[in-house]
């Protein structure tokens, strides 16, 4: 297949990668610009809070996976935010280091914790009926669940 490369203006960049997603494998733009559309394609899975990372260089294998939210200094010893991010990074480097069998272990007991509604205050938020857990209650639920 042959690299497409499209110019395009951040507005209507923004609008299309919301409603046509599927159109788009890379984004290579500025800094605030790669800002708003990681933020606006993070909040379409539930926001900053469980968006994942990864950065690897192909050519030397050498790579890094953090969280792609800030620091968010507001929140620091409040046990109150969304593990969600960190953990899904570190499941993106165990996938890199081919260990496939954690990674799927952590994601399916992160998805039944999601989905018994036993979640961060991010996630509360929008779901009826949920169970509001402080970010240590958070990583707790997804261990029994991985024991489970």
């Amino acid at each position: 297949e042959k690299l497409k490369i499209r110019d395009a203006i951040a507005d209507i960049t923004l609008q299309q990668v919301l409603t046509r997603a599927r159109e788009f494998d890379v984004i290579a733009t500025l800094n605030l610009n790669g800002d708003y559309i990681s933020d606006a394609l993070a909040a379409q899975v539930g926001g900053i809070g469980i968006a994942p990372g990864g950065n690897i260089n192909f050519v030397t294998g050498h790579a890094i996976f953090e969280a792609t939210h800030g620091t968010a200094p507001k929140y620091a010893n409040l046990d109150k935010v969304n593990p969600g991010s960190v953990i899904l990074s570190g499941c993106m480097m165990f996938r890199h280091l081919g260990w496939n069998e954690a990674a799927d272990l952590i994601e399916s007991a992160m998805e039944k914790t999601i989905l018994q509604k036993r979640v961060t205050y991010d996630f509360e938020r929008l779901m009826e009926g949920a169970t509001k857990l402080k970010c240590s209650e958070f990583a707790s639920a997804i261990i029994e669940n991985m024991d489970a």
